[in-house]
């Protein structure tokens, strides 16, 4: 951190002749530093150390360094340079955006900065000024421990040339992406505003989520691999649309010597497109500053909240369990860190599913789709299921859980199952259902059955997760303290049970009336499993 500082003392002439108050500013960064240095990233979700010197941001730059190592073999792929880098830029991207989108929205959103340092005597400009040096140095390191291998195999075997144009990609790569989030939280800003604009964020963050993930399957599906030396480029309509191939091009044009019209045009738009969207971002920076105030406002009583009331009758017999089914839909619905951090897994489990059916039907007609047994692939939907139950015990405001302590209950049964109930109705049976109909629609109404098999064998699985992870209460610990009390063991323990209960579905079918065997069994395993799979002693 001081060494940062350091750098930037040496252009602290040209920031005065901007007019910015240097010293203030440099007060804020070492302020904004510190706190990143002690704030857990959502890479490295482990339990925080007593020591509060530790500086967790840099180790998660460790980890970046490991996923950048890992990058290196793309560049021994042949020598076709846009095969190379469009998969390196497409990883890169997806680390990165999906970095920015976790951690970085709370430094773009943040309304306390305006609320604490304007009241003193710094002016906007300082403060803007500010905030744009702590996104550059936070991009900056994480793209350094990332792509800084690669730049450095690069530069041995490829040479300065090909050093250079990696350089300047990665470069116009992260303007690209910080203008691009930034831009879509601003679209957000003009047409919404207080709760209402909350979810839309969100939404948007399983939308980006989505379409990182398709994108790169896409971007996959633009070469045709023959042989590992023959690697060919298959320019498609759509392929104007991927930025890596964007970024990739200009070493196809350069380094090959490769002028084709689509080498050409992506080239361009490699170089023009990050420029118009800066442009487009400080033009309208002032309006994204005003409407930022848009998120201190609340919302009111919505009618979904009376639906969501009418389905907890009718899904919690108990009083004191529907009362935390209610209580934790509030909660998820109006946390801000729980939604960043588990809404975008929400759309891994959207995409995934249907990106493993597209891949087990590559080469076959819409016939012999709907005669396969590619439903299967549904289960894919438990993806995030571990995640989402592991941070139903995480919230921002875990202090406030002193008041189970004092509360009039016998036991933690309703509580547990209450909100259990409400993460896997308001969560997670939405995306089943989504999924589902497009099922439907791709092999028809006859594996109807299937999906309820499907779906029953999900209530298990949640049962079955429950079971195995450590014990806590609804929303009463830190984030980062949740990944060290589920570890990866706990985690493939899951996947295998789920994997057994689809084993189990795909035998049933081979039985006559098996299928409404196996329904009735699961309808008794979740009877009796419920009774007593709550009825447990919390961990430690």
């Amino acid at each position: 951190m001081v060494a940062i500082l350091r750098f930037l003392d040496l252009f602290k002439n040209i920031f005065q002749g901007l007019g910015i108050d240097y010293g203030g500013m440099r007060k804020i960064l070492e302020i904004k530093l510190l706190l990143d240095s002690r704030r857990v990233s959502s890479i490295i979700q482990e339990e925080a150390s007593k020591d509060k010197e530790r500086n967790y941001f840099y180790r998660s730059l460790i980890l970046y360094f490991f996923f950048g190592i890992m990058m290196v073999a793309f560049l021994s792929l042949g020598s076709n340079y846009l095969f190379q880098m469009a998969l390196i830029f497409g990883l890169f991207m997806f680390f990165m955006l999906t970095t920015l989108i976790s951690d970085y929205s709370s430094v773009l959103l943040d309304l306390r900065d305006k609320d604490i340092i304007l009241s003193k005597p710094i002016n906007n400009k300082t403060l803007n000024a500010a905030k744009v040096i702590h996104i550059t140095i936070y991009t900056s390191l994480i793209t350094l421990a990332m792509m800084g291998p690669s730049l450095l195999f690069g530069l041995i075997r490829r040479g300065p040339v090909f050093f250079l144009i990696f350089l300047i990609q990665i470069i116009l790569i992260n303007l690209f992406l910080i203008v691009v989030t930034g831009l879509l939280y601003l679209a957000i800003l003009r047409f919404f505003d207080g709760e209402r604009l909350r979810d839309i964020i969100n939404y948007v963050q399983i939308g980006l989520t989505i379409a990182i993930t398709i994108g790169y399957q896409l971007v996959g599906r633009v070469f045709e691999i023959k042989a590992l030396q023959a690697i060919e480029f298959l320019p498609k309509w759509w392929s104007i649309i991927l930025p890596p191939i964007w970024f990739a091009a200009p070493f196809e044009l350069i380094l090959n010597g490769n002028t084709s019209t689509s080498i050409l045009l992506n080239s361009l738009m490699a170089l023009v497109i990050p420029f118009l969207a800066i442009i487009s971002y400080i033009k309208l920076m002032p309006s994204f500053e005003s409407s930022l105030q848009k998120l201190s406002a609340l919302g009111g009583y919505r009618k979904e909240e009376r639906f969501s009331n009418k389905l907890a009758k009718i899904v919690c017999k108990d009083k004191q369990e529907r009362i935390f089914y209610k209580f934790t839909n509030n909660m998820v619905k109006n946390e801000r860190e729980f939604k960043l951090r588990v809404y975008p897994s929400i759309g891994f489990g959207l995409v995934f599913p249907l990106i493993m059916l597209f891949n087990y039907s590559r080469g076959r007609n819409l016939t012999d789709i709907a005669n396969s047994k590619g439903y299967f692939t549904l289960y894919f939907t438990a993806i995030y299921l571990p995640n989402l139950l592991q941070f139903l015990a995480c919230s921002a405001n875990y202090k406030g859980a002193w008041i189970y302590r004092i509360m009039p209950i016998g036991d933690y049964e309703p509580i547990l199952k209450g909100a259990v109930k409400s993460i896997f109705i308001n969560l997670f049976t939405p995306v089943v259902l989504i999924n589902s109909i497009i099922y439907l629609i791709l092999f028809d109404f006859k594996i109807l059955d299937q999906l309820l098999i499907v779906y029953l064998n999900l209530i298990l699985s949640t049962l079955l997760t429950f079971r195995i992870f450590k014990k806590d209460l609804p929303f009463s610990r830190a984030f980062h303290t949740i990944q060290r009390r589920n570890g990866f063991l706990k985690i493939l323990l899951v996947m295998m049970g789920i994997g057994l209960l689809a084993a189990i579905h795909y035998q049933a079918n081979k039985i006559k009336f098996g299928p409404y065997i196996l329904m009735a069994l699961q309808l008794i395993t979740i009877i009796m499993a419920s009774k007593f799979i709550f009825k447990v002693q919390l961990d430690a």
